[in-house]
């Protein structure tokens, strides 16, 4: 498993690679993931400690994280980002504002 955090233009951008990760239609109309990996929406992220809500500095990226699950290989024997996501990866220090369980970020970053 790997993690990779990534900032995208928009909410509308980041929910259509979401999509394209794989998703199906229930019997109600409902559209659920076909894929195994962990999407957390994290948003537009504070960019500094305000004390206060009116002093908050949010990014203009709309922010993910994702735990990926059975990524293949490439020949070197490298995990690389799902197709069109390395695009918009970002590397953060320490865990950044969401971890997975507990499972350490840095050793385990995509």
């Amino acid at each position: 498993m790997k993690i990779g955090k990534y900032a995208f233009n928009s909410l509308e951008q980041a929910e259509d690679k979401i999509r394209g990760l794989g998703t199906s239609i229930d019997d109600d109309g409902n559209v659920y993931p076909t894929h195994n990996h962990t999407i957390v929406k994290l948003g537009y992220i504070a960019l500094n400690n305000a004390q206060e809500d009116e002093d908050t500095i949010l990014s203009d990226e709309y922010h993910i994280d994702a735990l990926w699950q059975d990524l293949e290989a490439d020949e070197d024997g490298d995990i690389k980002h799902p197709y069109g996501w390395a695009t918009y990866s970002v590397k953060v220090e320490g865990k950044g504002v969401h971890g997975f369980f507990g499972i350490d970020y840095q050793e385990n970053k995509i």
